[in-house]
């Protein structure tokens, strides 16, 4: 059997959401208009700057002014645009995961992105590690044009049931097996491997990690700030990789 490493991307690579940066950048061509944009999503962002709402509150305002505007529009307009997000994000990234990607790749793990956000990001951002494969949320389209449909990738159920089939299709054994999320969305995935790491976690991740004595006992949590990388389980050790 073989040993995999699954990775969340948004805030567990990727210092900032792929979505967000897509957003700003159709705000930047004028595809979003900026009414809409301090209308419907920027007062959700306030409030989350303020902890008065969640980071995934916060995601779902934008979400829905995202799929609105993103129907009809052209595909092959929106490559261009995704492959210019991910050059601008591509080493935006934390330092420890990064790492990590890379000891896996020369170990000869299988590597995977699985990721809420939308295919056509993590596509790019897949191709740019060179990594076995990736999941995300896929925005339909028709004729070259997206319909404003979603099927995501955003939550624990939809993770568990495509990881639940990479593992069954590259025969991996998950008691062998890496992964590493920051949000409850990551929690089946920490839940199933027998070596997951937490990343920067939220208080929801975190508690749930917490409330689980043998989930809780195999989780590595790592914080990493600035150019300071620590591992709490090893009593705040700084980690220099």
């Amino acid at each position: 059997m073989k040993i995999g490493a699954f990775f969340d991307i948004d805030g567990t690579i990727a210092r900032n959401s792929l979505m967000i940066e897509h957003f700003k950048k159709l705000v930047n061509f004028e595809i979003i208009d900026q009414r809409l944009y301090y209308e419907k999503v920027y007062p959700a962002y306030t409030k989350y700057e303020d902890r008065k709402i969640s980071y995934d509150e916060y995601l779902n305002e934008m979400v829905e002014v995202y799929k609105y505007k993103l129907r009809g529009f052209d595909c092959k307009f929106n490559e261009y645009i995704s492959h210019q997000v991910i050059n601008q994000i591509k080493e935006k990234v934390y330092r420890y995961t990064k790492n990590m990607i890379e000891y896996h790749k020369s170990k000869g793990h299988l590597v995977f992105f699985i990721s809420g956000s939308p295919d056509f990001l993590v596509k790019e951002m897949a191709r740019n590690y060179g990594v076995t494969g990736y999941k995300a949320s896929i925005y339909l389209e028709e004729n070259g044009f997206y319909t404003g449909e979603v099927i995501p990738m955003w939550d624990k159920i939809s993770k568990k049931n495509v990881i639940d089939k990479i593992v069954d299709k590259y025969d991996i054994d998950v008691d062998k097996s890496y992964c590493y999320g920051d949000t409850s969305g990551d929690f089946s995935m920490i839940n199933m491997m027998g070596n997951p790491t937490a990343i920067n976690p939220t208080r929801e991740l975190f508690e749930l990690i917490r409330g689980n004595e043998k989930i809780n006992n195999k989780t590595k949590i790592i914080i990493e700030r600035k150019d300071v990388i620590y591992d709490f389980p090893k009593n705040g050790i700084v980690l220099d990789i």
